[in-house]
């Protein structure tokens, strides 16, 4: 077996122990916001008044970023390959750490849910708004809060864990950094106000096609991971998955509605697994159980990946 093979495997499973048992470095160490001080800066730079510099500028700072961490994965994993084993696995294991947190997102939406079991609905909406979503939460009752978290566990499943691993899994150190950084991108630069709606837009379509993959197998993977709910799960997917604006979250959240048997619905945007009740808190506990299933489910994905790599 190679050892190239062995290297990325054991770096991958010790990254996946240091995320639970560690959690996420302080921002001063961490790579991601690093990338996010690199886009921020560059940003107050952009032109404005005519879209088509706005769109080329956007698509500038993703590609430029996005080779930037990309050759410095490359040139940091050919530093740990020379190394002495165990050292490059533990540093390979860090920094791929820092791409990905099923850490986190197990955390924020166990405050969410520790909240709402509480009674303490503005505590709830303030941790939600906080930690998962960018909209108002000011009027969102139990059942909406429920939903919202619910949705943003089964998005950011793909997005924050499923997809840098592919990437890791597909081309190492370098496609993990330059997905985290495209992504990262996105998140900052693809809304629709004036000053990002054109800026944005590259970045947006371009995470639209890096997630393409992903987030159909998250999807795949939360069907596997709902048991005695599988037939309800995979129904539910194959039926709503392109109802959703994104080409992409569709697939993980119709998954997860089907898996729980409720209804996530944005209003007059669309409505999965239409049908069911209404999201209770306990149903938060029971997203939160499937994701960390789901992501450990896509270890059958990634070692026959690394092993065709390697």
């Amino acid at each position: 077996m190679s050892s190239l093979f062995i290297f990325h495997l054991s770096a991958l499973l010790l990254a996946f122990l240091f995320d639970w048992i560690l959690g996420d470095p302080p921002n001063r160490f961490h790579p991601t916001a690093w990338m996010g001080t690199f886009i921020g800066a560059i940003f107050k730079k952009r032109p404005s008044g005519s879209p088509a510099l706005e769109f080329i500028f956007g698509m500038t700072l993703t590609l430029t970023g996005a080779l930037i961490f990309c050759a410095a994965g490359y040139g940091l994993e050919i530093l740990f390959l020379k190394l002495p084993f165990w050292i490059g696995v533990i540093l390979q294991a860090i920094l791929l750490k820092t791409t990905f947190s099923l850490r986190g997102l197990w955390r924020a939406s166990g405050e969410i849910h520790a909240a709402l079991a509480s009674a303490d609905l503005p505590e709830a909406r303030r941790l939600l708004s906080w930690h998962l979503v960018s909209r108002d939460t000011s009027t969102l009752d139990e059942a909406r809060i429920s939903a919202a978290t619910i949705e943003s566990v089964a998005e950011n499943a793909s997005d924050s864990v499923v997809a840098p691993l592919f990437f890791y899994a597909l081309g190492g150190l370098p496609l993990a950094l330059l997905y985290r950084f495209v992504n990262t991108a996105d998140a900052m630069l693809g809304y629709r106000d004036k000053s990002r709606e054109w800026v944005g837009k590259f970045p947006a379509r371009f995470d639209d096609v890096l997630n393409y993959i992903p987030a159909r197998l998250t999807g795949i993977m939360i069907v596997l991971a709902a048991g005695k709910k599988f037939s309800s799960a995979w129904r539910t997917l194959r039926r709503d998955a392109r109802l959703t604006e994104s080409p992409n979250a569709g697939y993980p959240m119709s998954a997860i509605a089907g898996a729980l048997e409720i209804e996530l619905e944005k209003t007059g945007v669309y409505s999965l697994g239409k049908g069911f009740s209404l999201p209770s808190v306990q149903d938060i506990h029971s997203a939160r159980i499937l994701i960390v299933s789901a992501s450990l489910l896509s270890f059958f994905v990634f070692l026959p990946m690394l092993f065709l790599r390697w």
